[in-house]
């Protein structure tokens, strides 16, 4: 089976969590600093370090002083995680559609959605590609919103050659086990907002006060005092030191991954039952390969087909306003979201694929293509 994603790790990966474990301190301590050090480095700007992805959103969020009665603009198409990172400060997630040939936030379908309750726009960097970030910026600018890029897929990505976390308001990144950086599970806020960083250093260790400067030195706060929610949040030694290792690597990662994309570009753009997604791929550091069907394929029956083939396929994402929980009760709401997504498919991506691998993955889809319409 040729895998849809998988985390890709090598022997100084392992021999550094190994020395984590000889040690025996494996909460919070200095590998925890050491990766927050190399992050910023790499970005130009201060990152602070958290248990995941989600909840790098969630106290960014919170930190920006977001919650009961705010509003906050995010497109559906993205995972699930954006809206519950919104919804966790009490605050209400309004689903926006995406532009078709960006897949980023439709500004104008946003800006008919904005109220006096909105405090914040939640640009996605689907794919890893940023859209016309500039002009989110702008149109922050314009409405006094604040932005918080949902930068998951994103880690390693440029636009207008600055890479995505070096500049703007707030940039949240994730580390989980098949990102473009890897740390098995984790994530990172970044900003030059010193007293947003401030609140998520204490808010990610259940509020204790400056607990962070003991736990870098193998200390625990004994006499502290608390002050705000707080969330058990931050990372372990253990995956920063995955973290330390794969940064040191990373742009062997960005070489592989865009030479993936490239040749996936190259395979298909000739295939008539197939729209690509116009990613720039000299800038964007791919975490998924989405491929756009067309209409009359059945995109369920061809998925199990090429499973049947031994090819693995995903599906990014469900819309949000389909939810259950996020519903919004009334059909064809969002109906460019709604005519994309049942088009959407997800092709394997991930360091340890081949060359070969990725002309199975192509010709499978094309057999299986020629034989796959609608009913």
């Amino acid at each position: 089976m040729i895998r849809l994603s998988k985390s890709c790790l090598g022997n100084k990966e392992k021999e550094a969590v190994a020395d984590v474990l000889d040690r025996e301190y494996l909460g919070m301590g200095k590998e925890v600093e050491q990766f927050e050090i190399a992050l910023t480095k790499y970005l130009g700007r201060s990152a602070v370090c958290v248990s995941n992805g989600t909840a790098a959103l969630h106290l960014a969020l919170q930190g920006l002083d977001i919650g009961y009665g705010d509003e906050v603009l995010v497109q559906s198409l993205t995972y699930v995680a954006s809206f519950q990172a919104i919804s966790a400060t009490g605050a209400k997630p309004i689903a926006c559609e995406i532009d078709p040939a960006t897949f980023a936030i439709d500004l104008k379908d946003a800006e008919r959605r904005i109220t006096k309750r909105t405090k914040a726009i939640m640009p996605v960097h689907y794919t890893g590609s940023v859209g016309a970030l500039g002009e989110i910026y702008k149109f922050a600018e314009k409405y006094k919103l604040r932005v918080i890029e949902d930068a998951a897929h994103a880690f390693g990505s440029e636009y207008k050659g600055k890479r995505v976390g070096s500049f703007g308001d707030v940039a949240c990144f994730s580390f989980d086990g098949i990102k473009n950086l890897t740390c098995g599970e984790g994530g990172c806020v970044v900003s030059e907002d010193k007293k947003l960083l401030s609140i998520v250093r204490d808010a990610r260790l259940l509020g204790v006060e400056k607990d962070t400067e003991k736990r870098y030195v193998g200390e625990r706060s004994w006499e502290f005092d608390v002050t705000s929610q707080g969330w058990r949040y931050h990372m372990s030694n253990i995956m920063a030191a995955i973290g330390n290792e794969q940064l040191k690597n990373f742009q062997n990662v960005v070489d592989k991954r865009r030479h993936i994309a490239k040749q996936y570009d190259g395979y298909l753009s000739c295939n008539k039952s197939i729209s690509l997604i116009n990613n720039n791929y000299d800038l964007v550091v791919p975490h998924i390969y989405v491929i756009l069907l067309s209409e009359e394929i059945d995109r369920d029956r061809l998925r199990k087909e090429m499973a049947d083939f031994g090819v693995q396929t995903g599906i990014h994402w469900k819309p949000n306003h389909l939810l259950t929980f996020y519903s919004l009760g009334k059909k064809n709401e969002l109906p460019v979201t709604e005519s994309l997504f049942p088009r959407l498919l997800t092709l394997p991506l991930h360091t340890d694929l081949t060359e070969n691998d990725v002309q199975t993955v192509c010709s499978t889809l094309f057999n299986q293509l020629s034989q796959n319409t609608r009913k």
